[in-house]
């Protein structure tokens, strides 16, 4: 499902309207007779648009969720969270601990949006072993900075930080 929120599915309408709208072209030039093939390919065109827009609605409104209250402290500023979507634990590593604000971000596990509240609820869980390579986000307003990883996966291809927990600015983090 992944897939269907990137631009791929958008560009390839685009092509396959472009080339039948060629062939319509071609077929009033020279009278090809392609009349009602045309009629159906733009029918099944707009139809197959019509469910991508559909699809595209109706998970953007999944992707604004609360992450479930699950945090595990450490020391030295480290906390577990678990996304209620994929079930993936990720870390966060804070260069301050007296962080007021929720956090904006996507899960580093499967890439959906979500916030972290100020204060979420300490519950104690197994943490994978494996970890994956660490993403920096520093915010441009209060320097502040914040590591974050996956446990036990990958991280997620385009991983982003929408708002600083230190300061409270709505303004993407910049990775470094």
């Amino acid at each position: 499902m992944t897939y269907i929120r990137t631009n791929g599915p958008l560009i390839l309408l685009v092509l396959l309207y472009f080339w039948v709208f060629l062939f319509t072209l071609f077929n009033i030039s020279f009278n090809k007779g392609w009349k009602t093939y045309l009629i159906i390919s733009f029918g099944l065109l707009i139809i197959l648009t019509l469910i991508l827009i559909y699809i595209r609605i109706k998970n953007t409104k999944k992707l604004y969720i609360n992450i479930e209250e699950f945090e595990k402290t450490l020391e030295g500023g480290l906390y577990h969270f678990k996304c209620p979507t994929c079930t993936g634990i990720f870390a966060i590593k804070k260069s301050k601990s007296n962080n007021k604000k929720p956090v904006k971000m996507t899960c580093p596990d499967c890439g959906i949006i979500g916030v972290i509240p100020s204060y979420p609820l300490c519950i104690e869980e197994e943490i994978p072993e494996k970890k994956s390579i660490k993403t920096s986000f520093k915010c441009l307003t209060c320097g502040e900075a914040i590591a974050v990883w996956a446990e036990g996966t990958d991280l997620h291809n385009d991983i982003q930080v929408f708002s600083c927990p230190f300061c409270g600015i709505k303004k993407p983090l910049k990775k470094f």
